[in-house]
């Protein structure tokens, strides 16, 4: 599977997926660089995984200038979609079969997309973090973190911000190992040369991410709590 980024806002990532000149769109925040991108390709689909403008505000004039192109989402992205997801759905695109998981908690009805052993997370979790939990469901985000836990080992994590060495340096409060000092260097080397520090892994996240070592309830919140 060949896995791209378009670079938007500040810190955002737009992934693509590709097969030969054809391109699936996620969390599309912004549509100008897409439209840069897309100069010799063809959009295919856009995938969603939650309301938040910074993910979906290229959307519209993304399906203005590409007709025809079918966009999957959660509920709360109806208006914008032709295909709203559940959880445990499945559907396929390029031969590859994605697999909706409802992951909860920075949104009501965010998803993630797990496809071909990548997960595709938006703001659910971050390499050594999760998202701000604006729901104040904080057991839906606990929930949605054990979610991602079980999933095999080496499935590789697509987040949708470059939040990496913030989340680490936060996270050093609670992990005191010099794992934490070895993941920022190598974020650093990644970005110096114009790449994101993602994707990110199962593995490596049981390692460096507090969120993912919290044994219950109480002890994520207060992980929350601690690094912010």
């Amino acid at each position: 599977m060949k896995i791209n980024f378009i670079r938007a806002f500040e810190d955002n990532y737009i992934w693509t997926i590709e097969k030969e000149k054809e391109v699936i769109l996620i969390d599309p925040g912004e549509a100008n660089p897409c439209f840069d991108y897309l100069k010799d390709k063809k959009l295919y689909a856009i995938l969603l995984t939650h309301k938040h403008m910074d993910h979906v505000g290229g959307v519209k004039k993304l399906k203005e200038k590409y007709k025809g192109v079918r966009v999957y989402g959660p509920a709360e992205t109806k208006n914008l979609n032709d295909i709203t997801l559940k959880d445990k759905d499945e559907f396929e695109i390029f031969g590859y079969k994605f697999i909706v998981l409802k992951t909860n908690g920075h949104t009501e009805e965010h998803i993630s997309y797990l496809v071909d052993g990548n997960l595709f997370c938006g703001d659910t979790i971050f390499s050594s973090g999760c998202g701000r939990v604006f729901t104040g469901d904080y057991q839906s985000s606990f929930d949605s973190v054990q979610k991602i836990k079980q999933l095999d080992k080496n499935i590789l994590i697509y987040p949708a911000h470059e939040y990496t060495i913030d989340c680490i340096e936060s996270s050093k409060r609670i992990i005191k190992d010099k794992i934490m000092d070895d993941a920022i260097s190598e974020a650093k080397e990644k970005l110096s040369r114009s790449l994101p520090s993602l994707p990110t892994s199962v593995e490596k996240e049981f390692l460096i991410n507090p969120f993912f070592m919290a044994k219950n309830l109480e002890e994520f919140k207060e992980f929350i709590k601690i690094k912010n």
